[in-house]
């Protein structure tokens, strides 16, 4: 990989588009999208969010919202081993347009966060939890946790949609790949963050190396590793509502 930081550049598209709307994904996405529509939404399945129809919405956000949206669904990481303190410094970057390297890892906790603070005022919070559920699913995306580079310019797309077209027929092959996670509070779940960031940036940076995308086997175990990270994000947060609002219905 380059050690050089590169700005993002906006991924090369198939479908024709008007100018007006190229001209808008150029100066204001700014990022590559991450997995695929039906891949957000079987990662979501996967892990028995009962809203799971809600995990692609973020991507549609970024059509609105621009890179206000778009920064909290990456990591330019130039190679650092992403730790709890980095988490969770990220956290107080969530929605800022201007941080350019992107702050994927601190979205997951901020949008968690403003889930719990808004259930517990009595808003509808659910969903922050649709997005921090988006969130999740990118982390385990290999090249959103490198630098967009000539070779995740060239490979991104593709590695997006490895297996899209057949993923919600074949949520078992993410169940297959689960395991368990408990998270007990903020810092469980930093760590958590922590470790499938660097397992998808070694992914990344092996794929470089042999200059390939993803087998479908090893996207599954990616998407294994997002999903089993919501199913134990979903019993924090649903034991942290319940803590605090009793009798309370949550919308995971």
């Amino acid at each position: 990989m380059h050690d050089e930081h590169r700005n993002m550049r906006a991924p090369r598209y198939s479908v024709s588009l008007p100018l007006s709307w190229l001209v808008f994904f150029l100066l204001f996405t700014g990022t590559a999208f991450g997995w695929h529509d039906r891949t957000h939404l079987a990662i979501a399945k996967a892990a028995g969010y009962r809203s799971w129809y809600n995990a692609a919405g973020a991507d549609m956000a970024k059509l609105k919202a621009g890179n206000t949206e778009g920064t909290n669904h990456f990591f330019n990481n130039t190679g650092v081993k992403v730790t709890e303190e980095m988490v969770l410094e990220q956290a107080q970057r969530y929605d800022k347009a201007s941080d350019s390297r992107g702050h994927l890892y601190g979205a997951i906790i901020e949008s968690l966060r403003k889930y719990i603070d808004d259930s517990e005022s009595g808003k509808y919070a659910a969903y922050h939890l649709a997005f921090c559920a988006h969130y999740i699913g990118d982390l385990s995306m290999p090249l959103h946790n490198v630098p967009y580079d000539d070779f995740n310019e060239k490979h991104h797309n593709a590695n997006d949609g490895i297996v899209d077209a057949n993923v919600l027929n074949n949520i078992y092959l993410i169940r297959r790949h689960m395991y368990s996670i408990v998270i007990h509070n903020e810092s469980d779940l930093a760590l958590e963050i922590a470790r499938i960031a660097n397992t998808a940036r070694l992914l990344a940076l092996r794929m470089e190396e042999a200059q390939r995308d993803m087998t479908e086997d090893e996207a599954y175990t990616e998407l294994a590793h997002s999903a089993s990270l919501l199913r134990a994000v979903l019993a924090y947060a649903k034991k942290k509502k319940a803590k605090n609002i009793p009798g309370q219905v949550t919308e995971n």
